[in-house]
């Protein structure tokens, strides 16, 4: 399927993250370069390391290494206290046994860690979950770094995971990488209920067992949670930028059609080996990060990746700004309503025609590039199709012609609006990013006194308690990578949103993270400078009269700027977060992180 010309806007921003990552893009492919000459696979290992490589591969795997068959390198986020990674258990085994069958052999090169944010949302230990991304990415490394490998294939779906593993995989850009993906979990209590429950629970209406009861029916099988999330927006990504197997991305764990994505996964890792043009380093280009970011904004994805895009990109020689988002935003129809956007699951939305339709869709309009390079050797147009299993065979047919679904699903000429959602704030506060997709067209302006918070439960206790029940903007600082890892603030959606839901006009400023769950609410997130490292908001105080447009894209304060200027900063307390859970073994890293729009990443610090 050849896209029509591509859209100005679209190809503008593509065109200016090129140009000003010119001389980093061309330091990136001389040392793919390098790494490619120097030779893959085991053909420039001396036999005693190839020795140790296969040491305890079964007898038939040892005579085709001494034959020269292709290895794969599996590296693998499998746990199975994480919903999303348990399926990844028996992976492994099926790869090694399609490599056979293809007459060549297959490892498991390393493991890395996968921190399943549920679990630590409002814990201490989400103050570790942003850097989990970066260690991942050092752990691929690590993985990979033996050499003998002529492929990868990466396991993994969730939040900082996927990110984390394209970091460490672009290190390795001379090599073909494949992404598999796990699938959705089953659907279970609807999600309209479950927010319900959750901001009664927030109010005190109903107690924890009822607040218990809902989170069970809701997270309940195997497979990555159904709503649209930072991990499923993972899943959409690879997608879009050609990583998966074409499809691939929300057909449920188990059964044979996700077996059979699995093989071809393998065969795909194996035909691309040896190929340049399929080495992911040379796929991952300025093109297929704009198919991403578009992908994420017609979808209505995670505000996350405005954090994770920057970091990736900067792996792959790129510098992607905030800028390029809002560009992309203004000119990109939002095809989707998926939770927390609307009531929908994600199962809902692959029914209604889901990835493949939306590709489709994002080419026929001249959204995306659909000449990038993919792992399977095609344009992006193999991505507009859906896999099915025919006669036992892997197949791909056209999705529906249309959707099936128009309340969760539309073309993008009928979108549900004429553009993404995100948009991107600046004043004397600082730089921000406000996700506007499920805010209601009256709730996008507000001028309220600030409230001013240093975490995220004092403020839910005073939304609970009534302490604070008026026309506010809330801010809560000392949230960002520097101060305390910019934990996400999930949980400021129930209360907030219970506090609208009293009458009251509410906004939200902070310097922390908040997903795609800041909801109905007008919240100007990730806001740069921190507050940690001198940022305005610091020097924010109760009552000071704060406006958040983010029609115009403004983020004012109503306070004398000499005045302000001269106020002393409130100082943190961030011994607090220097120990408990693990914390003890970053305090060296926050001091040395980058900021939010660079990708609060530890590679690319405050001083580059």
């Amino acid at each position: 399927m050849a896209g029509p010309a591509i859209h100005p806007v679209v190809d503008e921003v593509t065109q200016r993250i090129a140009e000003r990552s010119r001389d980093a893009r061309g330091a990136y492919l001389e040392r793919l370069d390098a790494a490619r000459d120097a030779g893959r696979g085991q053909a420039h290992m001396m036999c005693g390391n190839l020795a140790h490589a296969f040491a305890a591969t079964p007898l038939d795997d040892k005579a085709r290494v001494i034959e020269g068959a292709r290895n794969i390198g599996i590296v693998t986020a499998y746990n199975d206290m994480l919903s999303a990674h348990q399926p990844f258990e028996d992976y492994p085994k099926l790869i090694r046994e399609t490599a056979r069958e293809l007459g060549a052999w297959a490892q498991v090169a390393g493991g890395v860690p996968a921190m399943c944010d549920g679990v630590t949302q409002g814990q201490t230990g989400m103050e570790l979950s942003l850097w989990s991304r970066d260690v991942i990415a050092m752990a691929t490394g690590v993985a990979l770094s033996h050499d003998v490998f002529d492929a990868a294939i990466c396991l993994g779906v969730c939040d900082k995971i996927v990110p984390g593993l394209l970091i460490g995989a672009l290190t390795f850009g001379h090599l073909p990488v494949v992404f598999a993906a796990a699938g959705p979990m089953p659907t279970g209590l609807p999600n309209e209920e479950k927010a319900r429950v959750r901001t009664e629970y927030a109010e005190g209406k109903v107690g924890r067992d009822a607040l218990m009861q809902a989170e069970s029916r809701s997270y309940h099988s195997a497979g990555t949670c159904t709503f649209y999330g930072t991990a499923n927006s993972n899943q959409m990504m690879m997608e879009a930028m050609g990583l998966h197997v074409p499809g691939a991305a929300f057909v449920n764990p188990g059964g044979p059609l996700r077996a059979a994505l699995t093989r071809r996964a393998t065969s795909l890792a194996l035909e691309a080996a040896g190929d340049d043009a399929r080495a992911m380093g040379r796929l991952i280009d300025a093109r297929a990060i704009v198919n991403a970011m578009v992908a994420l904004l017609a979808t209505g994805g995670s505000t996350n990746h405005t954090i994770h895009i920057p970091a990736f990109a900067k792996a792959a020689g790129y510098t992607v700004l905030w800028e390029d988002f809002s560009a992309l935003s203004a000119v990109t129809p939002q095809l989707t309503r998926i939770y927390p956007n609307g009531y929908a699951d994600i199962n809902h939305f692959h029914a209604a025609g889901g990835t493949p339709f939306v590709m489709r869709e994002l080419i026929a309009a001249g959204l995306a590039h659909s000449d990038i390079a993919t792992v399977t050797g095609e344009g992006l147009a193999a991505y507009a199709r859906e896999p099915v299993l025919k006669d036992g065979e892997l197949v791909w047919r056209d999705p529906p012609a249309e959707t099936l679904d128009r309340d969760v699903l539309r073309p993008a000429d009928d979108p549900f609006q004429a553009e993404g959602g995100l948009r991107v704030l600046d004043g004397p506060l600082g730089r921000a990013v406000i996700k506007i997709s499920a805010v209601a067209p009256e709730d996008r302006v507000i001028e309220a006194p600030a409230a001013v918070f240093e975490d995220q439960e004092t403020l839910r206790e005073a939304i609970r308690t009534r302490a604070l029940d008026r026309d506010v903007v809330a801010v809560v600082r000392f949230q960002g990578p520097r101060a305390n890892g910019m934990p996400e603030l999930h949980g400021l959606t129930p209360a907030l949103s219970g506090l609208r839901a009293r009458g009251r006009k509410v906004g939200l400023v902070t310097d922390g993270r908040m997903s795609g769950a800041s909801g109905k609410i007008a919240a100007a997130i990730h806001l740069s400078p921190e507050g940690a490292a001198g940022g305005a908001i610091a020097r924010v105080r109760d009552g000071d009269v704060i406006r958040i447009d983010s029609e115009t894209g403004r983020l004012e304060i109503k306070v004398d700027p000499a005045e302000f200027a001269a106020r002393e900063p409130a100082v943190p307390d961030l011994a607090r977060n220097d120990h408990g859970v693990g914390r003890e073994l970053f305090a060296e890293l926050r001091r040395g992180v980058g900021d939010a729009e660079s990708g609060a990443s530890l590679f690319w610090g405050r001083d580059q």
